[in-house]
């Protein structure tokens, strides 16, 4: 019923284009539809074995052109029409039409709201049945709120963990359904569990800096967390574009002298972007001067240019899976946690997204002794000297897993790197009694990510387990619980918080 999906098969010298949609009884048992598909794989297959083919191309040409090639393969295919759909055809007949008119009514609201629907709105809300989990705001300043989680055992390790999130989304991926709540899990095994919420930035925020980002950010929060705790540190977590400003800060405090993180867990984060993937099609210096000028003009990046970037990195599942299942069939978007929490975007404030964008997409900055400098200092990514876990996700689209593994050879720090299986989101929201795989490398370090994944050791279940065993091992003996806050900081408001719920 959905698009037809790329599975990475061989055929014909290029991919194989297969999909649930075309595996149907609908598209075997009839001569011409059957036809139809076989022409279809045959075409596509051909056509993306010539531009794979092509000469006297630059590895970035090469790359622009699979990947549009891909995106219009993915748009070609019969499954997206009613007259070559025999699946949407045949509910046309048994619903009476019904699905037809309910097909227009989703579109002409979509076309209203000005963006295709991917799951229905109404089914979740942060607070009624997401980010759920007990807990107090503790802290709030003009770009964050602070969560300090409520434990859930008698005794806790003494050092607590301060999560950053991205701030691209909102915190509650982390925090979604008890069922797969990261933070949740963490409570469960002792760990006391400190939650950054960023805030959606408007017009107003248009001059907040990446250094803003820092202060304002983990440095602040650190300052609260430990204050609450009395830990002289802190162990940290950044997540994707959050694990980037927590390896800036890092370095900063490095250099500075400054040891109040202690162990760092880096997850599906770059610091190196010289392999981004299909991402570069999107950030080369065109697009970013492109970016650059909408943010000029508004003040921010509106979350739907973002949204729509990633939505082409998985164009199958993300846009035409949806187009079949809400225009041709007439069905309701999927109430699906993972969906909601992708559709519910945040802005991107003007300067510290330029200033992002240039030092890392573009210029690659990151990953050169001196050349960046913040608040003062020159960072050096050698100088970070903490143990890390880093994750990795096999399928990532957003962050390549040998772009994520870069780390073991950028810092001064022993780090350990797992790969887990799956996707950006899936990979890392995968928790413990699932479905799921991961590897690790007891060497650690590897030259080259193909010695490394020949090298690594297969587990099944989820990659969680692991890291509560290495996270337990640098948080420290079991203590009491510290309390909900401080005299100096004591508890504004229940968890999740107002910013979470800023569109």
């Amino acid at each position: 019923m959905a698009a037809i999906v790329r599975v990475g098969t061989a055929r014909a010298g290029g991919f194989g284009w297969r999909g649930q949609a075309l595996r149907r009884a609908e598209w075997q048992g009839h001569p011409i539809y059957r036809t139809l598909k076989e022409f279809y794989l045959l075409a596509s297959d051909w056509l993306l074995r010539q531009a794979s083919e092509a000469e006297d191309l630059s590895p970035a040409e090469q790359q622009h052109l699979d990947f549009h090639l891909r995106q219009f393969v993915d748009a070609m295919s019969p499954t997206l029409l009613l007259v070559s759909n025999p699946v949407a055809l045949r509910r046309a007949v048994e619903t009476g039409g019904a699905s037809l008119m309910e097909g227009t009514r989703n579109l002409m609201s979509d076309l209203k709201e000005g963006r295709l629907s991917m799951v229905d709105a109404e089914a979740f809300a942060p607070g009624r049945n997401l980010a759920l989990s007990p807990g107090k705001v503790v802290y709030r300043n003009k770009l964050i709120e602070l969560i300090q989680y409520e434990p859930k055992s008698e005794t806790v390790h003494r050092v607590p963990l301060l999560v950053l999130p991205p701030w691209i989304n909102k915190y509650y991926l982390l925090d979604l359904q008890p069922k797969n709540s990261m933070v949740r899990h963490l409570v469960e095994q002792g760990f006391t569990v400190f939650m950054v919420s960023w805030r959606n930035p408007d017009t107003s925020m248009e001059g907040t800096t990446i250094e803003d980002y820092v202060d304002l950010g983990p440095l602040a929060a650190s300052d609260v967390v430990r204050e609450i705790t009395g830990s002289p540190t802190v162990n940290v977590v950044g997540y994707c574009i959050a694990g980037t400003l927590l390896a800036m800060t890092l370095a900063w405090l490095a250099a500075k002298g400054d040891e109040r993180f202690g162990a760092a867990t880096l997850m599906v984060s770059m610091q190196d972007f010289s392999r981004v993937g299909d991402t570069a099609v999107f950030l080369g210096e065109p697009a970013v001067d492109f970016i650059e000028q909408q943010m000029l003009e508004r003040g921010y990046l509106d979350s739907r240019e973002l949204s729509n970037m990633f939505n082409l990195l998985r164009s199958n599942d993300l846009i035409w899976a949806n187009v079949v299942n809400n225009y041709l069939l007439g069905q309701k978007p999927p109430a699906f946690d993972l969906l909601y929490w992708n559709s519910d975007g945040t802005r991107m404030a003007r300067a510290a997204h330029g200033w992002y964008l240039r030092n890392t997409y573009v210029e690659n900055n990151l990953v050169q002794p001196g050349k960046v400098h913040l608040k003062g200092e020159a960072l050096d990514l050698g100088r970070i000297r903490q143990d890390i876990y880093a994750v990795g996700a096999e399928k990532d689209h957003i962050v390549p897993w040998d772009a994520a593994l870069r780390i073991t050879q950028l810092t001064g720090g022993k780090v350990h790197f797992v790969l887990a299986s799956s996707g950006h989101i899936a990979g890392i929201i995968n928790p413990p009694g699932g479905k799921g795989t991961y590897w690790t490398n007891k060497d650690g370090h590897a030259d080259t990510p193909e010695r490394w994944r020949a090298a690594a050791q297969r587990h099944d279940g989820s990659w969680w387990t692991d890291w509560f065993a290495w996270l337990a091992a640098h948080s420290g003996e079991k203590v009491e619980p510290p309390s909900m806050g401080s005299e100096a900081y004591p508890p504004m408001q229940d968890a999740p918080g107002s910013y979470v719920l800023e569109k």
